[in-house]
């Protein structure tokens, strides 16, 4: 059974208002933001969020008020803005619920919720702020149904007494949004190069979106399945979507916009320019296809990538 459909259908179909969310992809590698730029425009909120290494894509969605509450080991867009700057604002204000993780245990966390385990014995963060300091407390946990009441749990090793280790929350999702080189229209689809937490949100979500560069038929990518990192039973939607990952690097496909960060770096400074910037280039798009005429095609190509090299060549 074919699961394409326009990223309009796909958006509106399987993103709710209050869904547990997850997108994959690390800071500017490989996010889904033409499925963000959507979210946008659509106007779903109220999100749990489980961002991993987020980037500019989870930046704007809590600059414009859709995130209810953000689990996170960091946001930034690598390389161009050391802290992402609408997030940055939000926790300086305080307006952002927000609880921090690190990074080995927040990936550590999600592959757990694709094994479908209660919890999560780490000793990871024992002994330090991580672990110490909670950033969303008790109280207002309690209040958010969506959220785990503890950060975590300190117990005992049930294997060595008197060993204490931590025992995490596992993210119950509803929702994730991956970005994918290719995927076929049963949902099977082949991640080339890294594939960060990808896998493991789209096992673990009730509900999964793939948009990808390239739409293969089914027996194209069954030709090479040790290519293939994602079954089809584990996906919902198929979008064809080139270059829905910009201004992110797609590896073997294309690099990084160098002036989309540099851009993005100035504009979300300020609540005007922001708000601005995304009026251009989010609202004032009705589609990810008038996005990409508004960018050119000089633009996309001075990103290409070059064979054997896996990204361009002249990005600095």
């Amino acid at each position: 059974m074919s699961k394409v459909m326009s990223l309009s259908e796909a958006i509106s179909k399987f993103v709710e208002n209050g869904d547990s969310i997850s997108l994959g992809g690390f800071t500017t590698n490989r996010k889904p933001y033409a499925a963000v730029h959507e979210i946008l425009r659509q106007g779903q909120k109220d999100f749990v969020v489980y961002a991993g290494p987020a980037g500019g894509d989870w930046d704007m969605l809590i600059g414009e008020g859709r995130v209810k509450a953000y689990i996170n080991c960091y946001t930034a867009n690598s390389g161009y803005t050391n802290v992402s700057r609408r997030f940055r604002k939000k926790i300086e204000d305080g307006s952002l619920i927000f609880e921090d993780y690190s990074q080995d245990a927040i990936m550590l966390m999600l592959h757990a919720a694709s094994l479908g385990l209660p919890y999560l014995p780490v000793r990871l963060m024992l002994g330090s702020d991580v672990a110490d300091k909670w950033g969303i407390t008790k109280e207002v946990r309690e209040t958010i149904e969506k959220l785990p009441n503890d950060k975590l749990v300190e117990v005992e090793n049930p294997f060595k007494p008197g060993e204490k280790v931590l025992a995490l929350p596992v993210p119950e999702l509803d929702t994730a949004i991956i970005h994918v080189q290719k995927a076929s229209p049963d949902g099977t689809c082949s991640i080339e190069g890294d594939e960060f937490h990808d896998i493991d949100i789209a096992i673990a979500a009730k509900k999964c979106i793939v948009t990808c560069e390239e739409l293969v038929t089914d027996e194209e990518i069954r030709l090479d399945p040790s290519k293939n990192s994602i079954p089809g039973f584990c996906v919902n939607a198929v979008v064809h979507a080139p270059h829905g990952a910009h201004p992110s690097q797609v590896y073997n496909y294309y690099d990084y916009d160098k002036e989309y960060y540099i851009n993005y770096d100035k504009v979300s400074k300020t609540d005007e320019d922001f708000k601005a910037f995304l009026d251009e280039w989010v609202y004032g798009t009705k589609t990810h296809e008038e996005y990409l005429e508004k960018l050119g095609v000089n633009r996309l190509l001075k990103y290409k990538n070059v064979p054997g090299y896996g990204y361009a060549t002249k990005v600095k």
